[in-house]
């Protein structure tokens, strides 16, 4: 490694495993902290085949036979049924799960209303809500001017930045505070992290058609959980007509498939929404955390973010216009994803054999695409574990185009993407501006279950600059 390598922060990560896990290893690992599971081999090799019980799995770190699996050949691939029991419960049967026809129906029918040119109007949502927020963490960080004894009570930032991304996502779906709803679904998803969403062997191995016992709890916890969206929808449902659409709600509402001219349904809209609030939050929320956890490890990095914000006016009606000129910022945001995307995995199942060069594909393989892995695989990328956010300002060499999937890739990349990037680098840039951020415990060790998280609480001071 060259002198200018060692000066870039390393953040810790879990220690990788020493030889690929027995069957209760490989449990143990996804029901604890998947990230455990790999070998220094998965960072080092394009193509790493194993097995469980019966079954051929393959780990794919080839940016061609990424593409081949994504793009080239994607209907021969279909969701893990361990994922389809995982995610079902909390997102129904919208966008995320829907396979085939019902699938393309809802893409054709959902992507006009997170087009780029919707993008103005959910910004203005994002700075308004991000402006009230951030006040409020203030105060409740009791911050004070830098210099004092004190430097404010100590803050849980994960919680602080998914109660904030929950309130930017009432606002920009439904036009509603999160006040009355809130606090009961961060309960109710804290509750189905905790309890249900940790797959065993069971989830893995039989076909999502056969439901086991925890299936039952799943179903009974769906039930409470699509409750409380059609409550919420229904008080959406109380406001006045607008004569231009207002939030995503809204346009999903006026949505037509282009092809048929069908609109969702009720229960399809409720699906749907339920999809949006879950990716739209949760992933924004962990990426603002370890953003401003690897910019409280760096601070000269950190303040050269707080500059670029500063200089950028940021207002709710010309928020668009900021954004050409968070360079920086844009930059920290993309460095984030790299080091720890929310999708920390991608399973796939093979419907029939497959061929990426010389390996031959067996059907009914599990296929992996890990982004934790992929993005700090060394053959891949330059001091891939080194925080680095110059690798993606512009003049920069791009790395190849799928080896960075921080949204996934192919017709079932993220419809949210553009939003997703728009509003971290937003509220990002808003809180530097404002806060200067320390850690006051050692740094936090990530985590990946469901995404990727910190595996403990952690303690951070704000100081107002």
């Amino acid at each position: 490694m060259d002198v200018a390598a060692t000066s870039l922060l390393i953040p810790p990560r879990p220690t990788m495993a020493e030889r690929p896990p027995s069957l209760l290893g490989f449990l143990r690992a996804v029901r604890r902290n998947t990230l455990t599971m790999w070998t220094q081999r998965a960072y080092q090799e394009m193509i790493v085949p194993s097995r469980l019980l019966t079954r051929a799995n393959v780990l794919v770190n080839d940016p061609a036979a990424i593409h081949r699996i994504l793009v080239d050949n994607h209907a021969n691939y279909r969701r893990s049924p361990a994922s389809i029991r995982i995610l079902r419960p909390i997102t129904g049967n919208g966008l995320l799960l829907s396979e085939g026809e019902s699938w393309r129906h809802q893409r054709r029918t959902t992507a006009p209303a997170l087009a780029p040119r919707v993008l103005p109007m959910l910004v203005r949502h994002i700075v308004t809500t991000a402006d009230e927020q951030i006040a409020r963490l203030g105060a409740k960080a009791g911050a004070t001017k830098p210099g004092a004894a004190k430097t404010g009570d100590p803050v849980d930032l994960l919680a602080a930045m998914q109660m904030l991304a929950l309130e930017i996502a009432g606002r920009s779906m439904f036009s509603l505070e999160m006040g009355n709803f809130g606090a009961a679904m961060r309960r109710m998803l804290g509750e189905y992290a905790r309890q249900l969403s940790r797959p065993n062997l069971f989830d893995m191995v039989l076909p999502a058609s056969v439901p086991t016992l925890r299936d039952l709890r799943r179903r009974r916890f769906q039930a409470r959980w699509m409750g409380l969206m059609e409550i919420i929808m229904q008080d959406r449902m109380q406001l006045a007509e607008p004569e231009t659409p207002r939030d995503l709600f809204d346009l999903l509402r006026a949505a037509r498939d282009p092809e048929t001219g069908e609109a969702f349904t009720p229960v399809q809209l409720r699906d749907q929404l339920a999809t949006l609030i879950l990716a739209g939050h949760e992933t924004t929320a962990v990426t603002l955390f370890w953003a401003l956890s690897l910019l409280a490890q760096d601070q000269r990095e950190q303040q050269l973010v707080a500059a670029e914000a500063a200089a950028v006016p940021i207002q709710a009606d010309a928020a668009m216009a900021a954004l050409p000129m968070l360079v920086r910022t844009r930059a920290v945001v993309n460095e984030t994803l790299r080091l720890y995307p929310p999708a920390f995995a991608i399973v796939r199942e093979a419907i029939g054999p497959d061929r990426f060069g010389d390996f031959v594909l067996p059907k009914g393989s599990v296929v992996m695409i890990a982004p934790w892995v992929l993005h700090r695989h060394q053959r891949l990328w330059r001091d891939p574990d080194a925080f680095d956010p110059n690798r993606f300002m512009p003049g920069q060499p791009q790395p190849p185009r799928f080896a960075y999937l921080p949204f996934g890739a192919g017709p079932r990349v993220c419809v949210g993407a553009q939003f997703a990037l728009t509003e971290a680098t937003l509220v990002l840039a808003m809180l530097l501006r404002q806060f200067h951020v320390t850690l006051d415990e050692a740094p936090p060790m990530p985590a990946a279950v469901v995404t990727t998280q910190p595996e403990r609480p952690v303690q951070f001071r704000l100081t107002p600059r």
